[in-house]
């Protein structure tokens, strides 16, 4: 394998067979090509893309690269879910322990936040004491005695990706499909789980900004699954209003608790759960269709087993466990003001993506790996698109850490919030349910 002949290739638009890719990914990952003949490979790939082969080639060449882990061979079905992030999306946190009372082990590597997106293992670690730093053993025994563990990537996980990512950055080159779905879908994949759920994030709120360009990147990874050996579904998801009620770490630990007890269930959080969750069930043979599933599911909510399957998550992990029937014990802000409606009309919209980086501003997000995570603040959204208002009724509430913060903040979630004197349709959370050449969204639907 001579890297010139591989850079030209591409460069030309021809399909390169797995083992020169393989051969010129491992050859980087050990120092032997240099950043700047793989900067003219990813721009190469990002002009020229790659077929359905040469992404799952790539991909495979990802999670050679170090530690994997194996969990399709339990006595017992497992599955996870991975989200494109979002704004408030605090999905893992309910949806895990809830598939996992179902009986499916739940192995999830996830990530911390960076920009604005909110990362599952901060919001777990305002837990007191929690701990997301687990050996691939530790990972496997809980697995094996709660069907349930939600860790960190460890540093010898997918090291290409670490390494093809930071250069991706640097040469304009993040966009590309194939870079995207290789990045994902080696990480999932290499945490050895028998069937993979994506929730594939579109609006102003989510990376891909619109519908087409999410079907684009889903079918992509469902196609790289698929023929990795694991079955993988994609659902389409709304992401132009923040999910939810509550945005901030500790904060939507609070409502994932009151979503498991049943204080609180917002419709968009519970329909996305749920849809997720019934695939989660039909793709581990536990459910026979996605309707099926969600009374499985909803089965559980009741009976309080979700419930119990979080406190012993959280038992497992180091966490507080109190922090289930009592939610004070969560980091709590020293402030809060409300944010008012200005007219009597609909609630129009969200400039979600300014949500979230408000959000980053006060601390509930990094935009550097360094930055230290505030766990307190964030905010709390009283009225969704769709809902009429009145005039001086609070429609938000912002929790600061300071008074001149927390000004400011009402200030710009005021202004981030939009106003229409007619009538607004709400919005439709799950636009597709996506397998292979399956395109829709049914309850009744049989994945098989």
């Amino acid at each position: 394998m001579i890297p010139y002949q591989v850079i030209r290739a591409k460069r030309d638009g021809e399909e390169l067979d797995e083992q020169i890719i393989s051969a010129f990914i491992s050859a980087y990952v050990d120092g032997e090509i240099p950043d700047y003949q793989m900067s003219a490979f990813l721009m190469s790939v990002y002009f020229k893309g790659m077929t359905a082969a040469e992404t799952v080639a790539l991909t495979k060449s990802y999670i050679v690269s170090g530690e994997t882990m194996n969990f399709r061979d339990f006595d017992f079905p497992t599955s996870d879910k991975h989200s494109t992030g979002g704004v408030g999306d605090k999905i893992s946190l309910v949806l895990a322990p809830l598939v996992a009372s179902c009986g499916v082990g739940v192995p999830m590597i996830s990530g911390r936040g960076l920009g604005h997106t909110g990362g599952t293992l901060d919001k777990l670690e305002s837990i007191p004491n929690f701990s997301t730093n687990l050996t691939s053993q530790m990972c496997e025994d809980m697995l094996k005695k709660n069907k349930l563990f939600i860790a960190a990537q460890t540093g010898t996980m997918v090291p290409a990706d670490k390494k093809i990512y930071a250069l991706r950055d640097v040469t304009a080159t993040v966009e590309s499909i194939p870079l995207i779905v290789a990045s994902i879908m080696s990480k999932k994949l290499a945490e050895g789980t028998g069937s993979l759920v994506l929730d594939v994030k579109f609006g102003n709120g989510a990376f891909m900004k619109n519908v087409e360009d999410a079907r684009t990147l889903s079918k992509a990874m469902v196609d790289v699954g698929n023929l990795y050996g694991v079955p993988t579904v994609a659902l389409l998801t709304n992401m132009n209003q923040p999910l939810g009620e509550y945005v901030g770490n500790s904060l939507e630990v609070r409502e994932s608790i009151e979503y498991l007890r049943g204080d609180i269930r917002p419709q968009d959080l519970n329909e996305i759960t749920m849809a997720l969750g019934s695939v989660m069930l039909v793709l581990s043979g536990i459910a026979n269709n996605i309707s099926d599933g969600k009374k499985i599911l909803e089965q559980k909510l009741e009976s309080g087993k979700a419930l119990e399957k979080f406190r012993e998550f959280i038992i497992a992990q180091g966490g507080e466990p109190d922090v289930v029937d009592n939610v004070n014990i969560l980091p709590a802000s020293p402030i809060a003001r409300e944010v008012f409606a200005p007219l009597d009309g609909y609630i129009s919209g969200f400039d979600t993506l300014g949500i979230g980086m408000l959000g980053v501003e006060m601390g509930a997000g990094r935009t550097r790996i360094d930055d230290i995570i505030d766990p307190r603040v964030g905010f709390r959204f009283l009225a969704k698109t769709g809902d009429y208002v009145r005039k001086g009724e609070p429609v938000a509430i912002v929790f600061g850490s300071d008074i001149d913060q927390t000004i400011n903040s009402v200030q710009k979630i005021a202004e981030s919030i939009k106003y229409s004197a007619e009538p607004v349709e709400k919005p439709k959370n799950i636009e597709f349910i996506i397998k292979e050449k399956i395109e829709s969204f049914d309850w009744n639907a049989k994945i098989e």
